[in-house]
């Protein structure tokens, strides 16, 4: 027999509406017709258990200030847990970070399953975790470990720690230039994620009498061998602050250089994407196409031009479309005429 259940095999009205309540809480809709059948009650029953749920939730919302109720949903013929501040991620929302998660790459598969695993077991009921692993069973399957090594990802967290607290830190790395790894001393700005990997961000400390650099480089974390954060503190103003937000919105590929104001006409078929591509970007009609003004950082802008083929004309500034056209005469040179 269930617990809590009496000699008909029922169970208590008590312990049903907690299970209720529990389920409200969780942020799953509940049926009336499905509960009455699961309990074994009839219809008024259940409905007198929600209504104990509404008048707790009522006494709760005068004490506590929570302007939480219970409401029918006509779409889904169900009663639904309604706060003024959403804290449960819906199974549309689970599903979604899941497909997010598998398409970043950002982890080996072992990994990836068991953060997948951990993710659904922490925000969704036994069902619905059985469902979203259903729908992500083939993904997961075929899933591709990225081909650099891993790195610890307890590094992500001392790196965000020593950002908050200005600590320099000590990182020996190897760069696609340069064959053998070197030590750089580094005051960390900022943490991004961007094409399956992670970025650390951070200002070189100077040597006694350099002047510091103006921009932040650069620094994969699968290319760090080795990373401490030191006890010394490079104490930086709130104002003169990097601000990981901008950053992100005007640099392509992750790659380093200066901030540009760029102009370039735009024949494709999709001005959404370009702009989703560019936030900074402001578009206006011209011809055939569009004008297209952005503000970027760094040279991966030249990379993404590129992939663009005919679509697109660089016009402003003059250094980057004279760059913009020796690539395409080197391709020319190089290319092929089949």
């Amino acid at each position: 027999m269930r617990k809590g259940t009496g000699a008909g095999g029922k169970l208590a009205k008590s312990s049903r509406v907690l299970e209720l309540y529990q389920e409200f809480l969780s942020g799953r809709a509940v049926n009336k017709q499905q509960a009455a059948e699961r309990y074994g009650v009839d219809l008024r029953s259940i409905q007198r258990d929600i209504d104990a749920v509404r008048n707790f939730l009522a006494e709760q919302n005068q004490q506590q200030g929570v302007q939480s109720s219970i409401v029918y949903d006509h779409a889904d013929k169900a009663y639904k847990l309604v706060t003024a501040q959403q804290t449960h991620l819906t199974e549309g929302e689970m599903l979604a970070l899941c497909k997010i998660l598998l398409a970043s790459r950002a982890f080996p598969k072992a990994h990836m399953e068991s953060l997948l695993q951990r993710l659904l077991h922490i925000v969704a009921s036994v069902d619905d975790a059985a469902v979203i692993q259903q729908y992500i069973r083939n993904e997961v399957f075929h899933y591709v470990t990225l081909a650099h090594p891993p790195f610890p990802v307890a590094w992500l967290w001392q790196v965000a720690q020593a950002v908050q607290q200005c600590r320099v830190i000590d990182i020996t790395y190897t760069s696609l230039k340069e064959a053998e790894p070197f030590h750089r001393r580094l005051v960390p700005v900022g943490i991004l994620f961007s094409e399956f990997y992670f970025y650390l961000l951070g200002e070189v400390v100077p040597e006694q009498g350099a002047q510091p650099e103006q921009d932040p480089r650069i620094y994969r974390f699968d290319r760090i061998h080795a990373l401490a954060v030191l006890d010394e503190q490079k104490s930086i103003p709130y104002k003169d602050r990097f601000q990981p937000g901008p950053y992100k919105n005007r640099i392509q590929y992750m790659y380093g250089g200066h901030a540009q104001s760029i102009r370039f006409q735009y024949r494709g078929p999709s001005l959404e994407a370009l702009l989703d591509r560019l936030p900074t970007a402001k578009a206006s009609r011209s011809g055939d196409g569009f004008i297209v003004e952005a503000d970027v950082f760094g040279k991966g802008i030249l990379m993404w031009l590129l992939s663009q083929g005919s679509k697109i004309e660089v016009l402003a500034p003059a250094a980057l479309r004279q760059a913009w056209q020796e690539e395409i005469r080197k391709m020319a040179q190089t290319g092929k005429v089949i």
